[in-house]
């Protein structure tokens, strides 16, 4: 890879100071994590109150994105790294935003809260947040193309014959999502969609398979190859990932893009929020494809 694109907690700690750094915290729920504890230095970005458009079911537009970034002191050379609540989640659906406005370098941190907590490093208590000199950014560049798949497209590809053959969906949610037997995470009890079940021909991989579960951290190269081969995901074909919101999804796209090299990749965001809520949309209940 030519960039790197997963740092640890050791580089992390060794540029808390770095002016040609951001570290950036990308929380769900900001109540129960960053204003808990945080890493020293970092800055706060929450996923539903900046990240998400204020009114559509979309992210912000460009100038809103920059508006952002100029308010935490990140410029279009800033090296960016982020982290966050829930498993890193929500850091990563920020890496795919922060990509498909062209923004150059943006690395996750391997492990997030979860691995800082556990290698018992310096964190600071209480909301307050840095401040830091407002910057100048630009988005010079948007690419939703080679990043997001939308529902007409998803469709159109089911209803063509393509899934499983030149295309692979894979639903990465838990294992009673994909069957039907519920129809949203415990962590989102109140966010039920109409219907429960899966896309027709989707590939059930859970994301959590990608990273070790003490740690958070990814697993080693060669076992993410090995499992993502075994459940039938190649990379001569192309990848749509969904879940419910996008968020576990982009997790998985993060691996086999950036991780593993797989050359078309993109997330279908709508994902079962969408698809389960569709008059007529194509279900299937049940353990197979």
């Amino acid at each position: 890879m030519e960039q790197q694109v997963v740092v640890d907690t050791k580089w992390v700690l060794e540029h808390l100071k770095d002016e040609n750094v951001r570290i950036v915290e990308v929380d769900y729920d900001p109540n129960t994590s960053y204003y808990v504890w945080h890493v020293p230095s970092a800055v706060l970005i929450r996923w539903r109150e900046d990240l998400r458009h204020p009114v559509l079911r979309d992210f912000i537009g460009p100038n809103d994105f920059e508006k952002l970034m100029e308010s935490k002191g990140i410029s279009n050379y800033t090296t960016v790294v982020l982290y966050g609540d829930y498993n890193n989640w929500f850091a990563v659906y920020a890496f795919w935003l922060f990509k498909a406005y062209g923004h150059n370098d943006v690395r996750i941190m391997n492990g997030g809260r979860t691995k800082w907590a556990k290698d018992n490093l310096p964190a600071e208590q209480g909301p307050k947040e840095p401040q830091y000199p407002k910057t100048t950014y630009k988005v010079n560049k948007i690419d939703w193309g080679s990043h997001r798949a939308f529902f007409w497209e998803v469709l159109q590809r089911l209803t063509k014959g393509d899934v499983g053959k030149s295309v692979i969906l894979v639903d990465v949610r838990s294992p009673k999502e994909y069957t039907g037997e519920i129809r949203a995470p415990p962590e989102y009890a109140d966010e039920q969609t109409q219907v429960g079940g899966h896309i027709p021909g989707a590939i059930s991989f859970p994301w959590a398979q990608a990273v070790n579960q003490e740690t958070g951290e990814f697993k080693p190269i060669d076992e993410l190859r090995r499992l993502f081969q075994n459940a039938g995901v190649s990379p001569d074909k192309e990848i749509i990932t969904y879940c419910r919101i996008g968020e576990r999804a982009a997790h998985t796209w993060f691996v086999l893009k950036y991780l593993l090299g797989y050359p078309a990749v993109r997330v279908y965001d709508g994902s079962w929020a969408e698809w389960g809520n569709v008059v007529g949309a194509p279900v299937k209940k049940g353990t197979e494809p």
